[in-house]
């Protein structure tokens, strides 16, 4: 064989043995997308079952996963006691998705967990004192975490996420451990990211302003509620007292 033959035939070989690896967009970065495909054959993304603690939290997470998974949203938030209050993020986490697809050709779809605020009030006995961002929070992040892998499960689905981790609020590591730890008891996978980071949390403000969503200023139970509620009447009292 000449030499040109040869380097033909290597480069035949180089192009089939990499249609056949792993493409990795970023191997010296942990946060960017890895995905196994073979070239030669149409990207199929692999569905992801994200847990949405509310809609404002989810735009810029939505946003950024779209382009590279079939994303469907788990809205499972019992913790969030009050009726009225649950309906109106729900229908806020809809309302956003419905736009967002018709916005954006997407098709993110979405689905509705049980919603039984006894069910928190179980996981969180005797935690009732601990303070917002206490002992009571990691509970609450584990109950739902593991509700979203059992659906995922029972959708064939290998890997789920949350929305969590987009507010400044929320600890990325602790929410990353009870992740992990559910994936390997599952056999899971756990979509691990901080979405905060990348401006994540900021564009998620913006995002929210752009779609004219209706946002919470407390994470759902009536804990977090009573906190939120003292700290703007003390805001009042200090505002009205340097008047």
């Amino acid at each position: 064989m000449t030499s040109k033959g040869k380097n033909q035939e290597g480069e035949k070989l180089s192009k089939q043995k990499l249609a056949a690896e792993p493409f990795y967009r970023n191997e010296k970065n942990p946060e960017d997308i890895c995905i196994s495909f073979d070239r030669e054959k149409e990207v199929r993304k692999p569905t992801v079952l994200l847990h949405s603690c509310c809609g404002p939290c989810s735009t810029s997470v939505i946003d950024r996963l779209v382009p590279d998974y079939d994303v469907v949203v788990y809205f499972f938030n019992p913790n969030i006691d009050d009726r009225d209050e649950y309906l109106k993020r729900k229908e806020t986490q809809e309302e956003f998705i419905s736009r967002y697809n018709k916005i954006n050709n997407a098709n993110v779809q979405f689905i509705q967990g049980e919603y039984d605020p006894e069910e928190f009030y179980t996981c969180v006995e005797g935690l009732e004192e601990e303070p917002e961002g206490g002992m009571r929070c990691p509970v609450c992040f584990e109950m739902r975490l593991r509700a979203t892998a059992d659906k995922a499960l029972e959708m064939g689905i290998k890997l789920f996420g949350t929305t969590l981790t987009v507010s400044p609020h929320k600890n990325y590591q602790i929410i990353s451990a009870i992740g992990q730890e559910i994936a390997r008891e599952k056999n899971l996978e756990f979509l691990d990211l901080d979405f905060k980071k990348k401006a994540g949390f900021q564009k998620s403000i913006e995002m929210s302003r752009e779609y004219e969503l209706y946002r919470q200023n407390f994470c759902g139970c009536s804990f977090a509620r009573t906190i939120s509620e003292k700290k703007s009447r003390e805001k009042g009292e200090k505002t009205n007292n340097e008047q």
